[in-house]
């Protein structure tokens, strides 16, 4: 199938060249014009044959709201489109009534992945009409992982990323508990090799996982993280998770301790904020704030 892509950055990209192995037409749109096959999103529209699948990778908010407001007024009845950003999923529910109005459907779609979902495949959970759906398929199977699971129709409109914020919210209490048994390894002197602790729980341990894979890389590169400085950003879904938490009534004191520990990455040069920071960069390709 054919499919326009918007935003070409860490994720876009390599999405564009994945989907292009599986032998299907990505023209991408960026306003970087070396990322970019057309130099506009009338001349992406322009060059799709109906109806048209264009898939929107651009920062949640004001960035997402005004691409879709332009492809709102370019695209016909008939055409999707896919939100795949980290958009609230109560904007899903929004730019869904707003596309509808004009014959338009719309889908939002959760993609977790970074910078190695070009290789991996990305793991995908996707809201929408199963009518919508189905005509952005052959694209959510060409970004799976290969096997049975790794992508998922969560629900209804904005269920994509209501499921993404769930899924990034036990993300940040994961990589939280690793950090303070990594601060609390390196605090004592009887412990005398950190990194080979946490290399030896990758196998035969009920701790291990993908993230502890990535602390150990982190560690290979700079073993006791003193290149960093211990300050970790939140991009903002582990707030909606505890807000949405709140909303339902759900306790969630890990998660919401989790994402209280990086306000305190505000204040200090925080032990446990230098591993948060280096798996974010490992598996995300986030940046992170070196020791001046």
């Amino acid at each position: 199938m054919e499919l326009g892509l918007v935003g070409l950055g860490k994720m876009g990209g390599n999405m564009r060249e994945r989907i292009r192995r599986a032998g299907h037409t990505v023209i991408g749109y960026d306003r970087n014009p070396d990322l970019a096959d057309v130099h506009s999103l009338a001349e992406l529209v322009d060059k799709l044959k109906g109806p048209r699948v264009v898939w929107v990778m651009v920062p949640a908010g004001a960035a997402t709201q005004s691409t879709i407001d332009e492809l709102a007024e370019l695209l016909s009845p008939g055409d999707i489109v896919v939100d795949g950003g980290n958009s609230r999923w109560t904007d899903d529910e929004k730019h869904a009534e707003e596309l509808k109005a004009k014959g338009i459907g719309f889908v939002d779609c959760g993609v977790s992945g970074g910078v190695w979902g070009l290789e991996n495949g990305y793991a995908l959970m996707y809201g929408g009409a199963a009518d919508d759906v189905a005509k952005v398929q052959p694209v959510f199977d060409a970004l799976k992982p290969v096997g049975e699971f790794g992508s998922v129709h969560a629900g209804k409109v904005g269920a994509g990323h209501f499921a993404k914020m769930v899924h990034n919210g036990i993300e940040y209490a994961m990589m939280q508990a690793y950090a303070e048994g990594w601060e609390l390894l390196e605090k004592v002197d009887s412990v005398t090799d950190v990194r080979e602790v946490f290399r030896s729980w990758q196998e035969g341990t009920v701790i291990r996982s993908w993230l502890l894979d990535l602390a150990v890389n982190a560690l290979d590169d700079d073993e006791h993280l003193d290149k960093l400085r211990g300050f970790a950003a939140d991009s903002g879904e582990g707030r909606w998770t505890v807000e949405a938490a709140i909303d339902n009534a759900v306790p969630l004191p890990a998660i919401t301790a989790s994402l209280f520990a990086r306000f305190a990455s505000r204040q200090e040069d925080s032990p446990q904020m230098k591993m948060i920071a280096a798996l974010r960069n490992q598996f995300g390709g986030h940046a992170v704030e070196n020791k001046k």
